[in-house]
């Protein structure tokens, strides 16, 4: 008779027990625990130590193909826009380097227990976001507020996976400069400036008020956003962010259409090549005249801040932000995980990973503003507060 996985719901209590018949065990087990002093003991399966599986441990709900499916996703969960631009940001305006300091602190103290308290609870359940409230049947009904809070973040993340599909294509139609690089165009108006705009520039008086705006601020208000006048003067639908939204929420069910069976293979290129697009910017950007006046200004330390305790709490916010804990995506990944799988190691790497990477992002964001601040002749503060940031 084959291996059997029994689930039972005891008195408000999960429990797995895993328990397996005296004949041929399933291929996909290497031994079984022989130790047998209890009558009622469960005897636990040891996988083979394999990169990829044949089988699924789970038959109902099925497993992770490999063991870098389910790591690879919690990377790609974890590192996205907080960290390459709202974690500097948030170091710019916090005293730079002694952000760290709350930062690293709210990591050790919030990030990684809660990253591994809900990874080790899906996995010993073998349940989602609303199913693991068996547990506790009172608070089922914070399964399915996170559920609610996660689908309207995706709806808002897919916007911005929509602009990015709109720019790519954009930058695509004049070859060698881009689009935004110059004025002249049709969205264009007359205070048009090919590069950021200094205050002293700014000309305002009580006949005449010009502000002066840079090509790539009028090409992202006038003519990917198309902004009008304001809410009470909806100026029709921008084709062609309809059609960049459709291939967005397409790019995103053709990723999920079999489940964790695809989404693990995904995630090998969407949580990798993002690494590989830093490296080149930051070494592009390192080469800039004036990169080096904004890892200055990003790294510099200003200790006077902490004590604000807005500084720390932005610092915990971050943290929650970035990691992820409490949305439901962790334990909703991790219960596809095989019983045994080392997630204390997963979740003592991920985080770290997470952290590593918004530090280092930070480089490759500043070294571009000192750049462009060089060009326009003005301080690095002046060109980080134009910036855009849709999550701060």
């Amino acid at each position: 008779m084959p291996a059997s996985i029994s689930k039972e719901v005891d008195s408000g209590h999960m429990v797995r027990p895993l328990s397996y018949q005296k004949t041929s065990p399933p291929p996909y087990i290497n031994d079984v625990s022989k130790n047998k002093h209890a009558q009622n003991e469960v005897m636990y399966p040891v996988m083979k130590e394999s990169t990829f599986f044949q089988e699924d441990e789970n038959k109902e709900r099925g497993n992770w193909s490999g063991k870098l499916d389910f790591f690879l996703s919690c990377v790609g969960y974890a590192v996205g826009i907080g960290n390459v631009w709202r974690f500097p940001y948030l170091c710019y305006r916090n005293g730079g380097g002694a952000f760290l300091v709350p930062y690293l602190l709210a990591l050790l103290l919030c990030g990684v227990p809660l990253f591994f308290m809900e990874v080790a609870l899906g996995q010993f359940a073998s349940a989602g976001a609303i199913e693991i409230w068996k547990i506790a049947p009172l608070f089922k009904g914070v399964g399915y507020g996170t559920v609610v809070v996660t689908g309207v973040l995706c709806i808002y993340y897919n916007i911005i996976i929509a602009w990015v599909l709109f720019y790519f294509v954009m930058s695509l139609t004049r070859i060698p400069e881009v689009p935004w690089s110059s004025c002249g165009n049709s969205w264009n108006t007359d205070a048009c400036r090919n590069y950021t705009i200094p205050k002293s520039e700014n000309m305002t008086s009580s006949s005449l008020s010009i502000v002066y705006k840079s090509s790539t601020e009028e090409f992202w208000e006038r003519y990917i956003l198309d902004l009008s006048d304001g809410i009470s003067e909806p100026d029709g639908v921008r084709w062609q962010m309809v059609l960049a939204l459709i291939a967005a929420w397409l790019i995103v069910i053709a990723c999920v259409w079999k489940g964790v069976k695809s989404s693990g293979k995904v995630v090998y290129f969407t949580a990798t090549f993002p690494y590989l697009v830093l490296v080149i910017l930051l070494i592009r950007s390192a080469i800039l005249p004036g990169a080096g006046n904004g890892i200055y200004f990003y790294l510099r330390p200003d200790f006077k801040h902490l004590k604000n305790f807005k500084v720390w709490g932005e610092a915990f916010i971050q943290i929650f932000y970035s990691l992820g804990p409490g949305w439901g995506g962790l334990i909703t990944m991790s219960s596809y995980n095989r019983f045994k799988n080392n997630c204390f190691r997963d979740a003592m790497i991920v985080p770290l990973i997470n952290s590593g990477t918004s530090i280092f992002a930070g480089f490759v964001v500043f070294s571009i503003l000192g750049f462009m601040a060089e060009e326009a002749g003005v301080d690095v503060k002046d060109v980080a507060k134009q910036g855009f940031c849709p999550t701060c």
